[in-house]
């Protein structure tokens, strides 16, 4: 029994309970966005609405334990990562790889059900393209994550794009514009806090040659594009929200809007310390000392993907339940 509660323990720590709660985010934005007042409870809500959240949640466990697999040398070397690594040691290459299996075909079990519910084959091509690109974003000898370009690209994809297109399509034919707008806003959003991440990685990933974005542009350039990336996201966020609210006649839930705002102030607040660290460490000569000070600050970017990603849900939660106001 406690050889089975060590294993659980450990494939829950691989799995990365940290993004898998931002991957469950886009399950209700995809649905905040598309539902209408389904006409059969079971068959219209609630019984495609477990099958998609099912999916994209074991879709981004397999990927991100594949992630672990390929990058355990350079977890290794990373002394914040011991957790991960010690997790990975105790449950093991093989029995990670069975688990896998399992959740891959309970996966397909749950395409292959949503697809006869729904009458979408499209639904199929989209999971296709998702399995795919969890194993070939880390997995040699395609290894997307450092490819630079294809990186951000493919990316994007996995952990934004498909799962809000996914869940979106499995409850209406329609493609909104202010969805797409939407869309693009939390794209900039979610890459820029991507960007911090790989900057806590940078010092291991340029020491193995992994060509990612924050390597390629060196760490004052990502530190900034972060600044960036996520003041134009939020606002982008922030409009086709408010819009959505307007044109559906409740403008007064506009005034939860100040959640997104307030909690990507925050978040930027520490971007602007991460690129001033980052500009230290460009100009100072301790700069192993520096990159330490990165590396600790850095740690905490999960925190701030969580910040920015639930003020999001939240706001997704107030036009959920505008779909049901008289």
């Amino acid at each position: 029994m406690l050889a089975m509660f060590k294993i659980l323990r450990s494939l829950i720590v691989v799995s990365r309970p940290e993004f898998l709660l931002a991957m469950a985010s886009w399950f209700i934005i995809g649905l905040s966005w598309s539902l209408n007042q389904p006409t059969d409870l079971a068959l219209g809500l609630l019984v495609p609405a477990t099958l998609s959240f099912a999916i994209v949640m074991l879709n981004a466990a397999i990927g991100l334990q594949i992630n672990n697999i390929f990058d355990y040398d350079l977890d290794r070397k990373d002394i914040h990562k011991k957790p991960l690594v010690q997790a990975m040691e105790s449950l093991g290459v093989g029995r990670l790889k069975l688990f896998m299996t399992i959740e891959f075909l309970l996966s397909l079990a749950f395409i292959f059900l949503l697809g006869i519910t729904q009458g979408k084959p499209a639904l199929l091509l989209m999971w296709i393209v998702g399995v795919f690109l969890a194993y070939a974003y880390s997995a040699p000898p395609v290894r997307l994550k450092s490819r630079c370009w294809m990186s951000l690209g493919s990316l994007l994809l996995i952990i934004c794009i498909l799962p809000a297109l996914f869940v979106y399509y499995t409850f209406t034919y329609e493609l909104s514009p202010l969805f797409l707008l939407f869309l693009a806003g939390q794209s900039m959003s979610v890459y820029s806090l991507v960007l911090s991440t790989e900057i806590r990685d940078y010092f291991e990933d340029k020491a193995m040659n992994v060509g990612t974005m924050t390597v390629r542009l060196g760490l004052d350039k990502a530190s900034f594009s972060s600044i960036v990336l996520l003041g134009a996201g939020g606002l982008l966020t922030i409009t086709a929200f408010f819009l959505e609210l307007f044109f559906t006649l409740h403008p007064t839930l506009n005034i939860f809007l100040l959640v997104i705002a307030i909690a990507d102030y925050a978040v930027l607040k520490r971007l602007k310390k991460l690129h001033s660290l980052s500009r230290e460490y460009m100009t100072s000569k301790g700069q192993d000392f520096t990159a330490g000070k990165i590396k600790r600050f850095s740690e905490n970017s999960t925190r701030w993907i969580a910040l920015a990603s639930q003020a999001t849900v939240f706001m997704s939660i107030v036009l959920l339940v505008s779909r049901f106001l008289p």
